[in-house]
């Protein structure tokens, strides 16, 4: 008989079952013998555990009987389980999966065609969206090929393959996604969109569901919108301390534009968020244009792009003008018409936000200026701009001191005195599912644009020597700001050089 007291298990075993579902199941993966998985399990076990089991892993599973209390003390041992994870898991056991319409328990919804009744697909799908809560997962992929099935997470910002479940239970586990979106499951050929609701407690996770037709099936995206895990506080974004003086500064204007820019999934929304939220007040109209609402903000008016019935961000700018708003924020200005309407509006007494796709601050302007906008209405308005980035934040229970060679050093342009400071890399343990990182940070390249810069815009200055021109009035670069986080240990050297250009 095994010993669970003193069992050590091969890592490559126990990410067969991940953390979660070793929970929720109460099961504990020990080893392979004969293409078996050999699992720990609880006596008197339910036997659907075994079922999932083998969808879970692809694998034949042989089970093993231990008494609950000495297989709970062994999975919370090895897995490494605190006590706030056991109750998280306690609370996700009890996840209900909403319809969006009458806001009934999913399980309510009959079940016909393909879709498959068993048990195994129902708890499965249930447990994946669960799973990717509790890991603070933002996306789930659900990916058809011909001979295999792969699910990943995006767990800060990077996707990590989590499951292969057997090639057969892609129907099923297709049409059952589709169902609970409250999709049309008979129809494969054309993109549909669709969301879940999941109520954990008093809160309610809001899932939006794309599906997209490829070669060996239909491609399933979950994005999970945890309003929970919305972070409004500006001080906690990872603004410097001058440049969010500065940022806080700028957003209490009576007038002007303010633009965020980066690329998709740098947390641009999250930063207007935070902005919107630090000046909401009863005496301000706040208004807001979106395509699409991502989370609902408490005494702030947010309006969805609706571009197939004619609601697009330039129509809907104009009518938002005619409500006597005091702040809007725009989603992304994405043509010359919606940039000039914006212009106008924060050169007639409106404080306007707004996001741009370019790859830093300095750039923002030439944009602008290619989209038709006259440069001296681009130095007239605009009163900030801000890029930003997202990257990984080392896990503070397994992150190790490491040493830069001198190329490196030449890479990352620092001097040989930089051996004084101490730079970290990623490891991995249980705390951060063996990946080395747990949570994001933002780093932000802050422009203010003062007199001599918008008369260098107004004569039409390149976008090299401006951006030289900011640098030398003191804004602090992506790479600089990302690099004094490394010094300080927040995230490696690694995060540094994939997200930011010297």
């Amino acid at each position: 008989m095994l010993d669970l007291s003193s069992i050590e298990i091969d890592p490559e075993i126990l990410r067969l079952v991940p953390k979660s579902v070793a929970l929720e199941l109460s099961v504990l993966p020990l080893f392979m013998e004969n293409d078996a998985l050999n699992v720990a399990v609880a006596d008197g076990h339910d036997r659907q555990v075994i079922s999932d089991l083998a969808f879970l892993t692809g694998k034949r599973i042989r089970s093993k009987t231990f008494s609950g209390e000495e297989l709970g003390t062994a999975i919370q041992r090895i897995y490494g389980i605190s006590s706030i994870e056991l109750r998280r898991n306690s609370h996700l056991a009890r996840a209900e999966f909403l319809s969006v319409r009458e806001e009934t328990p999913k399980e309510e919804i009959p079940v016909t065609g393909d879709v498959s009744s068993d048990g195994s697909t129902i708890s499965l799908v249930n447990r994946l969206i669960t799973d990717a809560i509790s890991m603070g997962a933002s996306d789930i992929h659900v990916e058809p090929y011909e001979k295999y099935l792969r699910i990943r997470y995006r767990l800060d910002g990077v996707l990590h393959e989590v499951l292969q479940p057997p090639i057969e239970r892609t129907k099923p586990l297709i049409s059952r996604l589709k169902i609970m979106a409250d999709l049309d499951i008979a129809e494969k050929r054309r993109p549909q969109d669709g969301r879940i609701r999941v109520r954990e407690g008093e809160s309610v996770i809001d899932i939006r569901v794309s599906t997209l037709p490829t070669d060996f099936g239909e491609k399933v995206v979950l994005r999970i919108l945890d309003k929970s895990q919305l972070e409004l506080d500006l001080a906690k974004l990872g603004f410097e301390d001058k440049d969010l003086s500065l940022f806080k500064k700028t957003i209490h204007l009576p007038f002007g534009m303010i633009l965020v820019t980066g690329p998709t999934g740098s947390g641009k929304s999250t930063t207007l968020y935070g902005a919107l939220n630090y000046i909401n007040k009863p005496e301000i109209n706040i208004t807001t244009i979106e395509d699409p609402i991502e989370y609902n903000l408490p005494g702030i008016n947010q309006t969805h792009v609706r571009s197939d019935i004619g609601v697009t961000f330039a129509s809907a700018l104009r009518s938002i003008l005619r409500q006597d708003p005091n702040v809007i924020m725009l989603g992304e200005i994405r043509d010359a018409e919606t940039a000039e309407i914006a212009i106008r509006a924060a050169l007639t007494g409106h404080l306007v936000f707004s996001t741009l796709h370019t790859n830093d601050a300095a750039s923002a302007v030439t944009r602008l200026i290619d989209m038709g906008v006259e440069p001296f209405l681009v130095a007239s308005s605009v009163k900030m701009i801000l890029a930003q980035r997202l990257l990984r934040r080392l896990c503070q229970e397994c992150k190790s001191a490491t040493e830069l060679t001198p190329d490196q050093l030449l890479e990352m342009q620092l001097d040989s005195e930089a051996g004084a400071y101490q730079f970290y890399e990623a490891v991995g343990c249980p705390n951060c599912h063996n990946v080395g990182y747990s949570g994001r940070t933002a780093v932000f390249e802050v422009l203010p644009l003062t007199n001599g810069l918008s008369d260098m815009i107004s004569r039409g200055i390149s976008t090299s020597e401006f951006r030289h021109s900011a640098r030398q009035n003191g804004m602090l670069t992506l790479r600089a700001s990302a690099l004094k986080k490394a010094i300080r240990g927040e995230t490696s050297l690694a995060e540094v050089l994939r997200e930011t250009a010297a």
